[in-house]
């Protein structure tokens, strides 16, 4: 797959995932028509040597593996890691709002966002309805308004003469978005049902009992800048690397078992049944190899790529960074490193990857967070932590992470994608003799 072609399934697949539950369903379509089978949680598996199989959770989180050979604890797995999640604003559970002449929504901030950045943007609604049918099934549809349907307005410099020495938003008054004024009719509900109807003519709604839903930014993903160096976009934390991950296991030559595991609610701590702090990859791995001794064996000969975004070096902001772990866009993958294990990366997984890029004659960066200032984390501690697996956490330089859109290299992500490729066809990971 060459880059035009890489980049273009890339926008088109941010550009279809708006929510983690859009996401999922996206990842879900591409493993279908590549002849991936979906396993059912609640019923018996039966798994065969060459088989390609996933299975989905909460309809947010998403494990898909390859099995080209059964004897798993002799192979170990190659697994590749990233989250669905982004930080955005949710509507609460009465979202309804009206006042001072307008129809507006309540919304509740997910995760850790930037919230200036969601002022004077053309806002849709996506995310998950669960509904009763006429029949009397309770069931769970997906739904995207796609227009820009809500918008957050600034307020005028004129009335706020500080705004460009320090801005602050308050998330409980100062961030509901407008959805039309009071003159016009409006029930949250009927809304819902409305779209219901337009998206699935043929489901008889008979009420909306509940719902899951986002506000998200309409502008689409694209590249940018005076060559198309950067890709500029909403949700590139992490759907970038969910992309990734899910093109390295479709081509993947299924040499090794390989195995790619996206999960919900990294933003928030990852604590969920759906979420990387729950079990959820556990409960898959344990029914691949059920002989605790074997499964611990698996475990041992495998290795995980806990793949999310890194901290570009921002020329407006060079301070911010360690000026001898200064990653560059579009300068390849950032190998993420903290002594106090905010992220698994230790010398052992570090050297396997950097051998792999080098076979790849890709280029890899390193990260350390300034010693003076507070490190995030990754998925790979926390998964590390509940199977034992050996992990790297790596991540494709970013800038903007956690803005309604954020910004990254064109070239990166390919780059990443070819050394994922034949991560999942190496052999053993390192010498114990």
């Amino acid at each position: 797959m060459e880059l035009t072609h890489f980049n273009d399934d890339l926008l088109s697949f941010l550009h279809t995932s708006p929510t983690p539950f859009h996401a999922t369903a996206t990842m879900k379509k591409h493993l279908l028509a590549q002849g991936f089978v979906e396993l059912i949680e609640s019923e018996e598996w039966v798994i065969d040597e060459g088989g390609q199989y996933f299975v989905t959770r909460n309809d947010s989180s998403l494990i898909a593996f390859t099995v080209p050979q059964l004897n798993l604890n002799q192979l170990g797995w190659r697994m590749m890691g990233a989250h669905t999640d982004s930080p955005c604003l949710k509507l609460k559970p009465n979202a309804q709002v009206d006042r001072f002449g307008f129809h507006q929504l309540g919304v509740e901030v997910y995760g850790g966002a930037l919230l200036h950045t969601w002022l004077d943007r053309d806002l849709s609604i996506a995310g998950r309805i669960t509904l009763k049918t006429q029949g009397g099934e309770i069931v769970s549809r997906l739904v995207d308004f796609v227009d820009p349907i809500a918008v957050i307005p600034n307020l005028a410099i004129h009335l706020n003469r500080q705004a460009n020495e320090g801005f602050s938003v308050n998330p409980q008054e100062e961030i509901l978005p407008i959805l039309c004024g009071v003159e016009n009719e409006f029930d949250l509900h009927e809304l819902l049902k409305s779209q219901l109807k337009k998206q699935y003519p043929a489901l008889a709604v008979d009420s909306v009992l509940d719902f899951e839903l986002s506000l998200y930014d309409t502008q689409p993903a694209a590249l940018v800048g005076l060559h198309k160096e950067y890709i500029c976009s909403a949700r590139l934390d992490n759907l970038l690397s969910c992309f990734v991950g899910l093109k390295a296991l479709l081509d993947s030559k299924e040499q090794r078992p390989s195995l790619l595991v996206c999960t919900d609610h990294e933003e928030i701590g990852s604590l969920s049944a759906c979420g990387a702090n729950g079990p959820f990859l556990e409960d898959v791995l344990r029914r691949l190899t059920p002989n605790p001794e074997q499964y611990v064996q698996a475990m041992q000969r495998s290795m995980l790529v806990s793949a999310d975004n890194a901290h570009a070096l921002h020329p407006n902001y060079a301070h911010k960074h360690d000026k001898l772990h200064a990653p560059a866009i579009n300068k390849g993958a950032v190998i993420k490193v903290n002594a106090n294990q905010r992220y698994a990366t230790n010398s052992e997984t570090a050297s396997i990857y950097r051998d792999i890029a080098a076979q790849e004659n890709y280029e890899v960066q390193c990260f350390v967070v300034r010693s003076d200032m507070a490190c995030g984390s990754t998925i790979g501690p926390i998964t590390s932590g509940e199977i034992g697996v050996p992990t790297i956490d790596i991540g494709l330089p970013t800038f903007g992470m956690h803005s309604i859109r954020e910004l990254a290299g064109s070239h990166d992500a390919y780059g990443l994608y070819k050394v994922l490729v034949r991560f999942t066809q190496r052999g053993d990971l390192i010498s114990r003799v």
